[in-house]
């Protein structure tokens, strides 16, 4: 089949949708309809996941209609007379044997598959994985094609870095501080009547995120899904610095600033001399501070620390560097793997017991749950 061909069909199927929408009670235009096909086109058709959200953002305009777009979906597209079927064959054809494809989507259940009908609508994510199964799955089990679904999903997490009041104001409706300059100005335009008294506001801007990462060999199941996170979380937010660190730190945020995945991951590669190996968390605090932090990296910022607390230095100097970083930093957050997401956490390693006086909040960094839930603490550290 030929890609007009495809595509011709394809904005059938997308028609079909809309009027099936319409009979549910969703008020559509032809405007609409036409959008979501712009929206779709340079998006892959067989991917449910871009199907779903481009079609939920183009023809859902009010809150309540969120529920009756998803039976409708769920009934349209993944029931057994699924009308982008062949589209999904010949991509199947097209794509075999890419195992990487298979991508995760939360859907209702939908019915099981009668005997007769083939695996080919299986394979590329009509009977779709489990999102909240992959959501509590350590990193360390999960397989190559989880691994390349959960890249999708985790690039939809956003941190969102609390706010702070800084000294430098601006005009605003209401404030402590009157603003002289334009209070006279209007004064003036009024011969000399004082009508209206301007006020200076204190700006407000998102405190700095600093993001270091743990790349030993003891992290090793861990650390490439973190850097992924990482770089999801630099491409949104600009203030987001991140360093990684074994036996030595090294800074990030250069070589994570790209729009591929693929080649930032490449270029972390790079710069990491120490990817696998031992681990000082002491040394590399120490050096963080004494390099970066008391310059105005860490100051009034937020500094996530994602490791397994298992040190091979020496205790004093983690201790040390720990507190320095706690006097500089607004508030210091620790994810661990071995932390279950949704539970307390006691330090068990000898780095972590050393390094907890010192840190504000624990956290998970075992799977994705365990990022998202630090994702939504993450504006309530003011």
């Amino acid at each position: 089949m030929s890609d007009n061909a495809v595509g011709d069909e394809f904005i059938a199927a997308l028609g079909g949708f809309c009027r099936e929408l319409r009979a549910e009670g969703l008020r559509l235009g032809t405007h609409d309809v036409m959008t979501l096909c712009e929206t779709m086109g340079p998006l892959d058709p067989t991917d449910m996941v871009d199907l779903y959200w481009g079609g939920r953002t183009c023809l859902v305009h009010r809150r309540e209609d969120i529920a009756t777009y998803h039976e409708v979906f769920r009934r349209y597209f993944l029931s057994g007379h699924n009308p982008v079927a062949r589209l999904v064959k010949v991509r199947a054809h097209a794509d075999a044997p890419r195992e990487e494809s298979v991508v995760a989507f939360e859907v209702p259940a939908t019915d099981p598959p009668h005997e007769d009908e083939r695996p080919d609508e299986t394979a590329l994510g009509l009977m779709a994985s489990n999102v909240a199964t992959l959501r509590s799955k350590s990193f360390s089990d999960c397989t190559f094609a989880e691994r390349e679904a959960l890249r999708r999903i985790m690039r939809r997490v956003r941190l969102r870095p609390p706010l702070r009041r800084t000294r430098r104001t601006r005009p605003g409706p209401r404030g402590a501080q009157p603003d002289l300059r334009r209070t006279v100005s209007g004064a003036l335009r009024t011969q000399g009547e004082l009508v209206h008294l301007s006020w200076r506001a204190r700006r407000v801007r998102a405190r700095p995120v600093v993001l270091i990462l743990d790349i030993s060999g003891s992290m090793a199941d861990h650390s490439r899904s973190l850097l992924q996170f990482a770089w999801g979380t630099r491409r949104v937010n600009q203030r987001v610095e991140v360093f990684a660190f074994g036996t030595r730190l090294t800074h990030l945020t250069k070589a994570l600033n790209t729009r591929s995945l693929d080649d930032a991951m490449n270029r972390a590669a790079r710069e990491v001399l120490d990817w696998e190996g031992g681990t000082r968390i002491g040394a590399a605090i120490t050096e963080f501070v004494a390099r970066w932090g008391r310059r105005g990296m860490a100051r009034g910022a937020i500094v996530v620390i994602c490791s397994d607390g298992f040190d091979r230095g020496d205790p004093e100097t983690l201790s040390d560097g720990m507190e320095r970083l706690g006097r500089l930093a607004h508030r210091v957050v620790w994810l661990t793997p071995h932390a279950a997401s949704g539970r307390a956490f006691e330090p068990t390693s000898l780095g972590m017991i050393v390094a907890a006086p010192h840190v504000d909040v624990f956290g998970s960094c075992h799977d994705l749950a365990g990022l998202e839930e630090f994702a939504a603490l993450l504006p309530t550290l003011a």
